[in-house]
């Protein structure tokens, strides 16, 4: 196919798959549940962080989560007392687990009190930053502020790195979440500081086949390279917001077996 008829392919898809629909089945259903700021960017941390696995299970432990910290994410951040924290005890995701668990909660505390929280984290990391990868700075700034408390070195694997060439598949798709906002219902956009334009699409196994079967990306593994350059290709089809062909991407992997 010609550049002009894989974006029109992937523009179609993008509308069949961009719609309320998609929630139920993806774990941006943890975030959909709250209506605060501060809520929602927690549960779609959270939530991202251990977006690896089974999708029903990724939903299932994210509904958890939330459970255990009483369904009011903030408040339990803010205000957690030791024996809040040992209710996490019998969390386990795979390899996230309690130890892991209490770390976050308590970064996430450093991080609303004495960073002004996660957007302004993010937004920071990208300031000095104007090429299109910025944002995959600033996700390397955030894991140095994310990590500067006390913590154990097991923990460090839950947050990528992409300046160490990770594709960072969480973390893109969390942006994409708090970032995207165009009235289709699914991505949240709640963040109004960071353009959609910087973000970079959460490559995993599903958009990364995809985006070789349709020759848009050449390399083989799905790490900090092939991001860049399935993000040159996805940036020429929208500049303004290259990250939505996500929703192509891994729904004709997903869904279609494409």
């Amino acid at each position: 196919m010609t550049t002009t008829e894989i974006k029109n392919f992937l523009d179609e898809k993008v509308e069949l798959y961009n719609n309320p629909n998609f929630i139920e089945s993806d774990p941006i259903q943890i975030p959909h549940l709250f209506s605060q700021k501060e809520d929602i960017e927690i549960a779609g941390f959270l939530s991202a962080t251990i977006a690896w696995g089974n999708r029903k299970m990724i939903i299932k432990n994210g509904h958890r989560m939330m459970d255990l910290m009483g369904n009011t994410p903030y408040d339990f951040v803010m205000s957690h007392s030791k024996n809040d924290l040992k209710q996490l005890e019998t969390f386990v995701h795979r390899t996230f687990n309690s130890l892991d668990f209490n770390y976050f909660i308590k970064s996430l505390k450093n991080i609303y009190s004495n960073h002004n929280g996660l957007e302004t984290v993010f937004y920071n990391g990208q300031l000095n930053n104007t090429d299109s990868r910025a944002m995959q700075m600033a996700i390397s700034e955030f894991k140095k502020v994310f990590f500067e408390l006390p913590h154990l070195t097991r923990t460090e694997k839950h947050i990528s790195d992409p300046m160490g060439n990770s594709a960072a598949k969480r973390i893109n798709m969390f942006l994409r979440w708090m970032v995207r906002q165009d009235n289709k219902g699914v991505d949240i956009g709640i963040w109004k500081s960071i353009s959609p334009s910087l973000l970079s699409c959460p490559l995993d196994v599903h958009s990364g086949n995809v985006a070789r079967k349709l020759g848009i990306l050449l390399r083989t593994q799905n790490d900090g390279k092939a991001l860049v350059e399935l993000d040159s290709k996805l940036r020429i089809y929208d500049p303004s917001d290259p990250v939505k062909y996500d929703f192509a991407l891994f729904g004709l992997g997903v869904f279609e077996g494409f």
